[in-house]
């Protein structure tokens, strides 16, 4: 069969049934991307003489003498079609992982299509941006800003990628060959909770091209934990590679090693598995309570209670929770609900494994090589030089891939067998066997003078950390900052993080604080009803305040400082913002519109230890190497951290040549989440980046005879008084006298400093459907000193469209069996561009930040507030109090149509 993919000719045979997606792939054709394989993202999109189609529903054959465009075939780094360009300069990107399949069905658009990008963007999904971005590139609209020479700071400049993100030339982690490479599938147990009696692989062996089969018992029997923190001691080693016990419906049961994908699919359809089930437990309560299937053994140590389930319980308080509600003039309590929710990052997990030169080499989609090297040495028993870990670039993570969850098998396979291994999740296993946020329920007890004054603030917490504890006790500890955000003399929180026989709940974007954000911002807005008062001022008249202290869990000394009241200036932005805007009429006469915020504090770095280091080196070519171990997956660090170094270095960005998530190659570092990745990171760029700009200074001050304080960084020079000397030449000099201008500097998540952030709505809620539209949006956030405008921008929107989908739309249902009922993204339902409103984003100046150029990272904390101020805005409109997520448009009319009260929203 003959094919023409980007104007060259194919003669190739198609395997039977195979889709046109793997078929391009198999051609070299990378920038084809796998979201779904189902048709439901379309980051997959090609052109079929010059038509866009999803190519992983589409088959290959059809493909047979008919023109293939895919995106490397569109345009070239030199050479970019329009609505490349345009993607680049807006820039209509993070991650970089949808954005092939966006241009590719953008590029196609006539006018009345870009005047209805609701539908015609129907079929393309991305999790990063919030879409608005995405909107001004198909228009045309810039933000990407050119810096001057030592200006990088505060300019919105494009990110180190973009040519190559834009033409599909950007390697993610699924996006190479190996010759000889085998790949991996695994077979996942169809119970909640069962002993494994016997395994039979004979079936499985006999398939062609099925090469090794692997149960518990071919596994080292070495307990670890998944989550990835430095230290390793914070999250409970309660998990084997492969175990004989299964605790949740897709645990791994047996990982097949076959020549293809079909082969090792088939071994897993073949291998027989005798299991003994035993009784299970969804719900944490239940979990708790005496009788309770136990899900670990009572030898293991690290179980708090395991009677009782618990992993983790703390108890905290300060002053006397009783006495202050005994004086309360009004006292609110509410119970709050919060599902679990997924990721849904386009890129799935994966990993790639190889041999070279004796040494085992794992290329993954990670957030944290480095912490994945770490455990994988210890599993199997490798010195640090006999690996490495790095990361391509990644197509998001949000928290995610905070795991190690795909390494752990490629490693064992090639390490036996010596020959390159790929495990590439599907979309539905990352619904049923990835990580999601963490189920929460919360009883706020709230108690107040009449003039709003808080007297006692209790909160009990009930945290379902499924089968396994990765991240339950840190997301528990996290949890308690949702206390922190107001003053009250009388504070008590007690929380549980409780096993049930469900998939794992890990880390997700908020970390711990999204879901108590929700609890408390909805229960003070109760609160402020019931005295009577506005639910902003009510949040101004608590909120802490430059000098009050930090009161979380306890009120002993800690590492968090702030001095100036950016939170009290992101409500009053909000407010304001709000003001503008409040005589937009209403859809119709069949809709009540409402009005709701909530705030949320968070701390600038995690209290587990944060490490990273960077080093600096100006090479031969004149251009500065920077080397630093954060992995980039749309957060934005690696262009924040180049913009550090060519601000110090007195040059441009693209004098910068970037080198990153590499164990080989750059220092240690723990990971990008947490902000930590801008925060952390960024410190150790820019003492980097000063001690190489200090060195070459001392070098330039002793060469001309001028002291240091008359020198300068000139981009390719230095300015020694009246006289410039060119990098070039001191390069020369000091090479002939065995000198290098190069420096390595650490930096530690310590001292740290505290963002806030405010979010506002205002709704139209279908009075009959239970339909919210979204009429107006706005954040103001402390953001600090701004390294990049227009990212901060982007996260914000981001985490703003990715908290829609948490409050609106997103749950993993999960049936009386423990099987997830949702697992792909057509019922799932993350956002759509027609779902997400754009978000105006007020950006607050504070100095009080211990970052890099005392900035302050922004990724994570957009997300917190979120649903509760969606939550708070659908009461205002309807007069109905909504204290379960998502907020379904069937819960909403259920509630409406049975409320006698009634709706408080204006209708017309």
């Amino acid at each position: 069969m003959t094919y023409i993919v980007n104007g060259r000719r194919f003669d190739e045979e198609p395997a039977p049934g195979q889709c046109l997606r793997t078929f391009l792939r198999q051609l070299g054709h990378h920038g084809v991307k796998k979201g779904c394989d189902a048709g439901d993202c379309g980051a997959c999109t090609v052109w079929l003489d010059g038509s866009p189609v999803h190519s992983c529903i589409t088959p290959a054959f059809r493909a047979e003498g008919r023109a293939v465009t895919t995106i490397e075939g569109l345009g070239s780094p030199g050479n970019l079609h329009p609505m490349q360009r345009r993607f680049r300069d807006a820039p209509g990107f993070q991650c970089g992982f949808c954005t092939a399949g966006m241009i590719m069905t953008s590029a196609t658009f006539t006018e009345a299509q870009k005047n209805d990008l609701p539908r015609a963007l129907k079929g393309n999904l991305c999790r990063c941006t919030g879409y608005r971005a995405i909107e001004d590139a198909v228009r045309g609209v810039a933000g990407v800003e050119t810096a001057a020479p030592g200006k990088a700071v505060g300019t919105s400049v494009s990110a180190p990628a973009a040519d190559d993100v834009v033409t599909g030339r950007a390697e993610f982690t699924m996006d190479t060959h190996i010759d000889g490479m085998l790949h991996l599938k695994v077979l996942h147990s169809p119970h909640a909770h069962a002993r494994i009696v016997s395994i039979d692989k004979s079936a499985a062996l006999a398939v062609p091209g099925v090469q090794r089969v692997y149960t518990w018992e071919d596994v080292p029997r070495k307990r670890f934990t998944t989550a990835i923190h430095t230290d390793h001691l914070v999250d409970p080693d309660d998990t084997f590679v492969l175990d004989d016990t299964v605790r949740f419906v897709g645990q791994r049961v047996v990982a097949v090693l076959a020549d293809t994908v079909a082969a090792a699919e088939e071994g897993c359809r073949r291998v027989v598995v005798d299991y003994e089930p035993l009784p299970a437990v969804f719900d944490p309560e239940e979990a708790m309570a005496e009788g309770a299937p136990q899900l670990h053994g009572s030898a293991d140590p690290f179980v708090r209670d395991p009677v009782h389930n618990i992993l983790l319980e703390l108890h905290s308080h300060i002053g006397d929770v009783d006495a202050g509600f005994a004086e309360a003039d009004v006292i609110h309590e509410g119970t709050y609900s919060s599902p679990r929710v997924q990721h849904a990052h386009l890129e799935t997990h994966g990993s790639i494994a190889w041999m070279e030169d004796g040494r085992l080499n794992v290329r993954t989609s990670s957030q944290s090589p480095s912490i994945a090297k770490v455990k994988l040495a210890y599993l199997f028993a490798l010195r640090p030089d006999q690996l490495r870990v790095f990361c391509k670039r990644v197509g998001g993570g949000f928290g995610g891939k905070q795991e190690v969850i795909s390494e752990d098998l490629v490693a064992l396979a090639t390490l036996d067998t010596g020959r390159p291994v790929c495990f590439e999740y599907t979309r539905e296993e990352e619904f049923t066997t990835a990580s999601p946020r963490h189920p929460m329920t919360l009883t706020v007890r709230l108690g107040a003078k009449a003039d709003g004054t808080l007297t006692a603030f209790q909160v009990r917490n009930v945290s379902n950390t499924g089968a396994y504890g990765n991240h339950g006790g840190e997301t528990l500890f996290a949890g308690g900052a949702a206390v922190m955000i107001y003053r009250c003399p009388n504070k008590r929180y007690d929380a549980f993080s409780v096993y049930t026989n469900t998939v794992p709940s890990g880390a997700l974007r908020g970390y711990g604080m999204t879901q108590p954000a929700f609890a408390v911002e909805s229960a003070m807005d109760e609160l402020a009803r019931a005295l009577h008062i506005d639910p902003l001022e009510l949040r101004r008249r608590n909120i802490v305040r430059p000098g009050d202290p930090l009161v979380a869990l306890h009120d002993g000394p800690d590492d968090v400082l702030f001095t100036e009241d950016g939170l009290g200036k992101c409500i009053d932005l909000v407010d304001e913002a709000l003001a503008r805007s409040a005589d937009e009429p209403p859809p119709g006469p069949e809709w009540l519109v409402g009005t709701g915020v909530a705030s949320s504090l968070h701390e600038t770095a995690p209290p587990t230890d944060h490490t990273s280091e960077a080093w600096v080196t100006l090479g031969d070519d004149l251009v500065y190497e920077l080397s630093v171990g954060t992995v980039e997956f749309g957060e934005g660090t690696s262009t924040a951290h180049v913009q550090i170094a060519a601000n110090q270095l007195g040059t441009t960005p693209s004098r910068i040549r970037l080198v990153q998530s590499d164990t080989d190659r750059t220092g240690f570092d723990t990971g990008a989440f947490a902000s930590a990745g801008l925060f952390v990171a960024g410190n150790a760029v820019l003492r980097a980046a000063n001690a190489v700009r200090d060195r070459i200074l001392e070098f330039a001050a002793a060469h001309t005879g001028v002291h240091v304080v008359l020198c300068s960084m000139d981009d390719d020079g230095v300015l020694c008084g009246d006289r410039r000397v060119s990098l070039a030449e001191l390069v020369a000099l000091a090479r002939a006298r065995g000198i290098r201008f190069t420096a390595a500097r650490r930096a530690y998540g310590s001292p740290r400093s505290v963002t806030s952030n405010t979010q506002g709505f205002r709704i139209a809620v279908h009075r009959v459907t239970g339909e919210i539209r979204v009429l107006r949006s706005v954040q103001a956030t402390d953001a600090a000193v701004v390294i990049n405008p227009a990212q901060v921008r982007g996260q914000v929107e981001g985490g703003v469209a990715q908290g829609i989908g948490f409050a609106l739309t997103e749950n993993h249902h999960v049936d009386a069996d423990g099987v997830m009922v949702n697992p792909n993204f057509r019922n799932y339902r993350i956002p759509t561009f027609a779902d997400v409103p754009r978000t105006e984003v007020l950006l607050v100046e504070s100095s009080d930040s211990f970052g890099p150029m005392r900035s302050k990272g922004m990724a994570e904390c957009c997300i917190n507030p979120v649903a509760p101020a969606l939550a708070n805005a659908l009461h205002d409109a309807t007069g109905v109090r909504h204290r379960a997520l998502p907020l379904t448009p069937e819960r909403i009319y259920s509630r409406l149509a049975g409320s006698r009260s009634a709706p408080t929203g204006r209708a017309t």
